[in-house]
């Protein structure tokens, strides 16, 4: 099941045109964003590590974990997002266990990714 699968049919939808900054790296983040339409970069240093596309999520740290944002994210082509808010992240946590866990395995292979290329 994809994570656009686990959100409510409500959710608001953000389009963006291709080469918008998302956010950057060193911001406050209060909101994750799930990639509805098109695809997203991630930057660290201005490298791109990673690309998003439908279903993916870009600025999930933020909302786990309170500390600035640790990298950039970019729409690489048009995009539609879904922002979600800390309130809105815990709910979907709290009624659906497998949003949690597809988030624990995206933060995973980013770890073991970026791990691997040091």
């Amino acid at each position: 099941m994809s994570i656009l699968d686990l959100l409510p049919g409500d959710a608001r939808m953000t389009p963006l045109p291709a080469g918008e900054v998302i956010f950057a790296q060193g911001d406050h983040g209060d909101l994750m964003y799930v990639v509805a339409q098109g695809t997203a970069q991630i930057l660290v240093e201005g490298k791109v590590v990673e690309t998003v596309g439908v279903g993916g999520i870009v600025g999930e740290m933020a909302l786990i974990d309170a500390e600035p944002r640790s990298a950039t994210a970019i729409t690489k082509t048009d995009c539609v997002l879904i922002p979600l808010d800390v309130e809105r992240f815990a709910g979907l946590v709290a009624r659906h266990p497998e949003f949690a866990l597809q988030v624990m395995r995206v933060l995973a292979h980013r770890l073991r990714r970026m791990d691997a290329e040091r």
